[in-house]
């Protein structure tokens, strides 16, 4: 029997810490009731995984990171008339799946419809339904509405660009280099700014004759915060959703007033899809825009489970565009 791997981190710090374990098989054990015991394919690299792997986000230890991945079904711990052993499923939002297999609770499994390949399931999972709560949950996109969207061309920047543009948004991107701008606009974005160049706040006002934007989707946090404010409307939104850059620093709400009156919110994909009914709601509406063509997702980087330390470093230094994968049994 092939030993089993998972990605333990018995200690936080860089992305060094991050080691290959050979646990004890628990093939031949049943999962508990209520589970499924999923053999992993493909395990998605995201931000929050870096959060766990640094300490940034608090986890006991020792701890075994990834909250992405799609796989099949191998054994269920009781009958299910919803899944079945040999089923192509997601999951998002658990840890555990730096692994060969994990044991999953059956009311967080997604199915994956026939035609969607198990890797495009995983690649767009997280990212796209972040994407959709973003545009269909903190707020309600309005046709017309000017929304600025930071690190537009990475895996949930260009699913968020491409939701908003087809909720009839007027979309303003950021990026770094003249090769993300180019896949910015490929996503729908109608002024792609290059920050690297110049005072994106400043072009937001120039691009809007003054007004500023309804709302700003920020995934980069420390470097970018002040000048998502400015970049905003009175009464606008700035919606803080990712920390890249590093966490904000202790803030003033009473500039929110002078300001405009604005709103800041710090939303988590957790909280949007924390019941069965808006979980499947929103991967739902992904994986149909997928199959129809209305969405696209990049992959930016496939690896083996061996270099997962690899795939912090490159997501660690936003040279990356599109998704990251974990190749870790790959069997579509």
């Amino acid at each position: 029997m092939t030993r089993r791997r998972v990605v333990r981190m018995q200690r936080t710090g860089d992305p060094g810490v991050l080691e290959i374990f050979h646990p004890e098989s628990t093939s031949e054990s049943a999962p508990s009731p209520g589970f499924a015991r999923a053999r992993i394919e493909y395990a998605g690299v995201n931000f929050i995984d870096t959060y766990h792997r640094s300490g940034l986000y608090p986890t006991a230890l020792p701890f075994i990171p990834g909250v992405e991945a799609a796989g099949r079904i191998v054994a269920l711990g009781s009958e299910s008339p919803d899944f079945a052993v040999g089923e192509r499923v997601a999951w998002t939002g658990l840890p555990g799946c730096y692994a060969d297999e994990s044991d999953v609770p059956l009311d967080r499994l997604v199915p994956i419809p026939g035609a969607l390949s198990s890797e495009l399931a995983c690649a767009s999972l997280l990212q796209g339904a972040t994407a959709h709560y973003l545009t269909h949950g903190v707020r309600e996109t309005r046709p017309g509405d000017v929304a600025l969207v930071h690190a537009a061309a990475g895996g949930t920047g260009g699913l968020l660009v491409q939701m908003l543009h087809a909720a009839g948004a007027r979309v303003i991107a950021t990026c770094g280099t003249e090769e993300k701008a180019a896949l910015a606009t490929e996503s729908g974005a109608d002024d792609v700014i290059l920050y690297t160049r110049e005072d994106f706040a400043a072009r937001v006002r120039a691009l809007t004759d003054g007004r500023g934007a309804d709302v700003v989707y920020d995934s980069v946090g420390q470097s970018t915060f002040e000048g998502s404010l400015a970049s905003l409307r009175p009464r606008g939104l700035l919606c803080l959703f990712g920390q890249a850059s590093g966490p904000v620093p202790a803030f003033d709400l009473g500039r929110l007033n002078g300001a405009g009156s604005l709103f800041v919110t710090r939303p988590s994909l957790a909280h949007y899809i924390a019941t069965r009914e808006e979980l499947e709601l929103r991967v739902g509406a992904v994986f149909r825009s997928l199959l129809d063509g209305d969405l696209q997702q990049r992959i930016g980087g496939r690896y083996p489970l061996e270099e997962v330390a690899q795939a912090h470093r490159d997501l660690e230094g936003r040279g990356t565009t599109g998704k990251l994968l974990i190749e870790v049994a790959a069997a579509d």
